[in-house]
């Protein structure tokens, strides 16, 4: 585990993000509302990808339908169930986990929330940014590396619907056979 977990964050497993690949609109309305993300204003898969602190690839989930939320997928896609007590995971804001987590002795690392008191004190100010500069690395492997691959560059066809998730998996997996995904750590 590199230093800066060890000394910050050193129960951290996995840090973890979503991510969406666009698909051609289905014709069924049904299908094409679950398959719509507000977040990308078109028709998407949705998939949870975690690395370990040291910047290796270390779980991918299935692709799910684009209206999906990402506590829904880390709730659905099995990670949780891989999870021990005391462990815990880094994450955007955007994982409200604490729910889904309680009870479990696993904790969630995010940055704090803007609440009602209008601006953040210097202490939230300094932890938002030390999670965003260790949590940068999951967007690294995600946009550098799985997406190199110009697998997921197009429109996805639905035709594809069987295969997509194989496609994706290997896209992760083969991020193992790169260096050091953090060359300061290695």
């Amino acid at each position: 585990m590199p230093d800066c977990f060890k000394c910050l964050y050193p129960s951290t497993y996995n840090i973890i993000d979503c991510t969406e690949i666009k698909t051609e609109r289905p014709s069924s309305l049904v299908l094409g509302s679950k398959f719509y993300s507000a977040y990308k204003s078109s028709h998407t898969w949705k998939g949870l990808v975690g690395i370990a602190p040291h910047g290796a690839f270390t779980f991918v989930s299935s692709l799910y339908t684009g209206c999906i939320s990402d506590v829904k997928i880390t709730k659905l896609c099995g990670l949780i169930d891989l999870l021990e007590r005391g462990d815990s995971v880094m994450a955007d804001k955007g994982f409200t986990l604490q729910k889904v987590l309680e009870g479990t002795g696993i904790d969630v690392n995010t940055p704090p929330f803007l609440m009602s008191q209008g601006q953040f004190s210097a202490q939230e100010v300094e932890e938002t940014q030390t999670i965003a500069r260790l949590r940068i690395h999951i967007e690294r492997h995600i946009w550098k590396r799985v997406k190199e691959f110009h697998l997921f560059d197009g429109i996805i066809p639905l035709s594809m619907v069987g295969s997509i998730n194989q496609l994706w998996t290997v896209a992760n997996m083969l991020t193992l056979f790169r260096g050091p995904l953090v060359k300061d750590w290695s």
